[in-house]
């Protein structure tokens, strides 16, 4: 496998921007974002760090996601000239599409009858974990630094040493006694 050109790196990380972001919109960084359709003025999933995730070694996904936008873009090109849309060429093809024809190509590609839809759902779920869980970031890192979706899900910053505590019990009363032989710190004896 070849190393990508900046071109194609760059054509790499704007389509799995768009696709992040049609998954979960955001607010655009710029005025000349074309990556970010801005349907949103909160932070999406590529401001809750999408791209990072997808290319962390850890998640298994990163050796693919030259193939993923690939194969993303030819489904953009074959979807305009099946709608007659004409695309700009300055940017890949899945950019190029607004935001509706981007959630209408994807409502295809994620259909359950579809037979390529595992790779276009795990491509998804790594968005969904960028937003929901942060899960490429230290959570207590991600609520310093702002992260839109955790704190559009409502997490609570940690107490000052850095450890979450809830003194009120969601459901208004403890869910059981403690054990006798309960230690001060929480740990059966």
């Amino acid at each position: 496998m070849q190393p990508e050109t900046p071109e194609e790196q760059q054509a790499r990380v704007l389509t799995l921007e768009a696709f992040a972001d049609t998954i979960i919109p955001g607010a655009k960084r710029s005025a000349d974002d074309r990556a970010i359709a801005g349907v949103s003025t909160d932070g999406g999933a590529v401001e809750s760090g999408a791209l990072a995730l997808m290319e962390d070694p850890a998640g298994g996904l990163s050796l693919m996601l030259g193939t993923l936008s690939e194969a993303l873009n030819a489904h953009a090109s074959g979807y305009a000239e099946t709608n007659g849309l004409t695309l700009d060429p300055s940017v890949p093809p899945f950019v190029a599409l607004t935001f509706d024809h981007r959630t209408a190509l994807l409502s295809h590609l994620l259909a359950p009858d579809n037979p390529e839809k595992e790779m276009w759902v795990g491509l998804a779920l790594f968005s969904n974990m960028a937003y929901d869980s942060a899960a490429h970031m230290n959570t207590v890192d991600a609520l310093a630094a702002g992260h839109p979706g955790l704190l559009a899900i409502g997490i609570t910053k940690p107490d000052a040493d850095g450890l979450w505590r809830f003194p009120e019990y969601s459901y208004g009363r403890p869910l059981s006694r403690l054990h006798p032989h309960t230690t001060p710190t929480g740990s059966p004896a």
